[in-house]
C-alpha cells in the first residue's frame, strides 16, 4: 500500500471521495488532515505525496517525500531546495484551475476603472448624487497582457469576446499561442507596444526576472489615461512609481489584487492613492467553487500518473519558478 496525505482545506465531501475512489482504484491510501499535527509523527515516514497548501517548513518532516502537489498556481513559497527532505521530490501546481475566477476577477476591475467607479463609491460614501462622467470601454481597447498561460488566455477569450481591438500577450518566447491574442511578443519588445496600450494587465508569477518588470520607466511609456491590473505577484510593480502616476493623473486607475507586502500595513499610502482598487489577494483562491471542482480534478489526473511512475504534467522547475 502507498500512502498520500491531503491538507483540506477547501474540499467538499464530494471532492474528497473523488480522490478516495481515484486513490483507491490505484492501490493508494489518502488520509485527509488540516495540519501535520494531524499525522502522527512515527507515520510520516510513509506518505510519498502531499497534495493542497501544506506550510512550506513541513515539508522536511516527510522523509520519504516524492511529490508536492500545490493547489494554488503560484509556487514561490516551494521553490527552495532546502525545505525538501531530498533533492528529487517533484513539485507540481495546480495551474488551469484559475483563468475563469481570475480573468473574471480582472474583467470587473477594468471595466469597473473603465466606467469612473471609484469616483461614484466616494460620492455615494458621502451621499452625493455624483453627474455623469466620461467612459470608456474594452471595445475598441488595446489590450497588454503579461503572461499567457491559463489566466492570461481566459482574460483574452473574453476581452476579445467584448470587442477589445487588439491582445498583445508577452511572454519568454514567441511559439504560438491561443487565437484570442492578435500577436505575442517577447519582454524584449514590451517597451515598444506600452505607447499604445490601454489596459496593462500582469498574472506573471514571482520569479528573478519578474521582479519589477512594471517599472517606473515602464508606466512612463504608457499614455495618459492608461489604467494598470495586477494579479499576479505584487513583485512585479514598482509600487511608489504607481503611486505617483495615479496622484499625478499620468494613469487612469489601477487594481491590485496582489502587493509587497501582504497583508498591506493599516497606514500604507496605497490605501488612500486615488483611483486605486485593492484586494486582498482573493482573484483566485478557492471562493469559486469551479475552482474547486477543476483544481481535484487536476489532481486526480497527475496522481494516475504519479502512480504508474509518468512524468506530471504540470510539473513546476524549481529553478525557473514556474
Amino acid at each position: 500500500m502507498r500512502y498520500i496525505a491531503v491538507f483540506d482545506h477547501f474540499l467538499r465531501r464530494d471532492h474528497r471521495d473523488q480522490i478516495t475512489r481515484t486513490a483507491e482504484k490505484l492501490g493508494i491510501s489518502v488520509t485527509f488532515c488540516t495540519t501535520v499535527d494531524d499525522l502522527p509523527e512515527g507515520e510520516r515516514a510513509r506518505y510519498e505525496a502531499l497534495y493542497g497548501n501544506p506550510a512550506p517548513e513541513i515539508l522536511h518532516l516527510f522523509p520519504n517525500l516524492k511529490w508536492v502537489c500545490v493547489s494554488s498556481a503560484g509556487v514561490d513559497r516551494y521553490v527552495d531546495d532546502a525545505i525538501y527532505p531530498n533533492p528529487g521530490v517533484v513539485l507540481s501546481n495546480s495551474t488551469g484551475s484559475y483563468g475563469v475566477t481570475i480573468s473574471e476577477h480582472i474583467l470587473m476591475m477594468a471595466l469597473m476603472l473603465l466606467r469612473q467607479m471609484p469616483v461614484f463609491q466616494a460620492a455615494a460614501r458621502e451621499h452625493v448624487w455624483h453627474g455623469p462622467l466620461p467612459t470608456r470601454s474594452i471595445y475598441g481597447s488595446s489590450i497588454t497582457m503579461l503572461g499567457t498561460g491559463d489566466i492570461g488566455t481566459a482574460f483574452a477569450r473574453r476581452a476579445k469576446a467584448l470587442g477589445a481591438a487588439c491582445v498583445t500577450g508577452v511572454r519568454r518566447s514567441v511559439k504560438a499561442a491561443d487565437p484570442s491574442f492578435d500577436r505575442i511578443i517577447t519582454f524584449e519588445g514590451l517597451n515598444e507596444v506600452l505607447p499604445g496600450t490601454d489596459i496593462l494587465v500582469s498574472a506573471l508569477p514571482h520569479t528573478a526576472e519578474t521582479v519589477g518588470v512594471i517599472s517606473r520607466e515602464r508606466m512612463a511609456l504608457l499614455p495618459e489615461g492608461a489604467i494598470l491590473i495586477n494579479v499576479g505577484r505584487g513583485t512585479a510593480v514598482d509600487q511608489e512609481a504607481l503611486m505617483d502616476n495615479l496622484r499625478s493623473g499620468h494613469l487612469a486607475g489601477a487594481a491590485l489584487d496582489v502587493m509587497v507586502p501582504e497583508p498591506l500595513p493599516a497606514d500604507h499610502p496605497m490605501w488612500s492613492t486615488p483611483n486605486l482598487l485593492l484586494t486582498p489577494h482573493i482573484s483566485g483562491n478557492m471562493s469559486l467553487g469551479h475552482t474547486c471542482d477543476v483544481d481535484v480534478d487536476l489532481f486526480c489526473e497527475d496522481l494516475e500518473r504519479f502512480a504508474h511512475g509518468l512524468p506530471l504534467l504540470r510539473a513546476v522547475d524549481r529553478k525557473r519558478g514556474y
